[in-house]
């Protein structure tokens, strides 16, 4: 069984998103859980603008990859402040370093409360060996 190293001042949704609070803004990505399922990523798509609401649990965006389409889940409710271009012309930046360069959008949380109650890295640990 390989050890997930899952960095421990993030949290995780099941879908497999991860979120780090920095001051009043929320970063979200994939985690390395999620890209080792998915391969090599060859197309990231965002169906949300600069300025748009998300809604928790709702799709904002997919990733293709080699193996798969799958959708990007928001983690919390919120309204979007950046989305990361970058993946536009080079997706394999999620491959690379999922959880620096490769995130996918920074959010305003409408409850900023929610992000703590998403799982912590032991919790999403035991998420990942029981799928």
């Amino acid at each position: 069984m390989t050890e997930m190293n899952e960095p421990a001042d993030l949290r995780y949704t099941k879908d497999h998103e991860w979120a780090r609070t920095s001051g009043s803004e929320v970063t979200v990505g994939i985690t390395a859980f999620a890209v080792e399922q998915l391969g090599d990523v060859t197309l990231v798509t965002f169906d949300v603008k600069v300025g748009d609401s998300i809604v928790e649990g709702k799709a904002f965006g997919t990733v293709e990859s080699v193996k798969t389409l799958s959708d990007l889940f928001a983690p919390v409710s919120g309204t979007v402040l950046r989305l990361n271009e970058a993946l536009t012309n080079h997706p394999e930046l999620v491959n690379e370093d999922c959880y620096g360069k490769g995130w996918m959008l920074v959010l305003a949380p409408s409850d900023a409360g929610r992000v703590g109650a998403l799982m912590d890295a032991t919790a999403y640990g035991h998420h990942i060996k029981s799928t």
